[in-house]
């Protein structure tokens, strides 16, 4: 069981009443071998998403997104890269434009999600590098972390913000750094640039 509520916490910041993180819970197929999880996705179904615009608000869904998790042997993520209601809000009105324009009328329902998870505000970015078995016993963290604030753009502030404990490994949780650099050492680790982290899994 992973639950990384009290480390993700901190690393919210609601700076204005446009702010909010985008949590989804998803039941994905790989952890339902015994049968098929059906949904539009062949990969996951979505069991709920949730728009946290404050720290209490997270506080008062928590229950309800573990309860929903350990009932449907799903994962809660977390995308840690701040949006906007105003931006999402046109950005949706754009999407079901285009969708009505194509005739995709059953699309239109979803749009709001999609959007959402495509489109960040984040003015501090916030990378995830994904460090799983086999790789995790076969790297240096703290030597990664000493050279992921080596790489470009400088800054006074550290690079590495924090690392979520996954199912099989890690997550480093960094600004962003220069990426071709980072991939000419370590190309077995894969770096994802506007991607859940792991809220909760059973």
């Amino acid at each position: 069981m992973i639950n990384n509520f009290h480390l993700i916490k901190p690393l919210l910041k609601f700076e204005s009443k446009d702010d909010f993180y985008f949590i989804q819970i998803l039941q994905r197929k790989k952890d339902h071998k015994e049968g098929k999880v059906n949904g539009t996705n062949n990969n996951s179904r979505l069991v709920k998403a949730y728009y946290v615009y404050s720290e209490e608000y997270l506080d008062f869904i928590t229950p309800e997104i573990i309860e929903l998790c350990n009932l449907f042997n799903a994962r809660a993520g977390i995308n840690l890269n701040r949006r906007s209601f105003e931006k999402m809000a046109l950005q949706h009105l754009k999407k079901v434009t285009d969708q009505i324009i194509n005739k995709s009328f059953d699309k239109a329902a979803k749009a709001y999600s999609s959007v959402v998870g495509a489109f960040s505000n984040e003015t501090d970015k916030r990378w995830i590098l994904d460090i799983d078995d086999p790789v995790l016993n076969e790297i240096d963290m703290p030597a990664i972390m000493e050279y992921v604030n080596t790489l470009q753009p400088i800054s006074e502030e550290d690079k590495t913000i924090s690392i979520l404990p996954s199912k099989s490994g890690f997550h480093i949780i960094t600004r962003p750094f220069n990426l071709k650099d980072f991939k000419q050492n370590y190309p077995e680790i894969e770096v994802h640039k506007n991607n859940p982290t792991n809220l909760y899994i059973p």
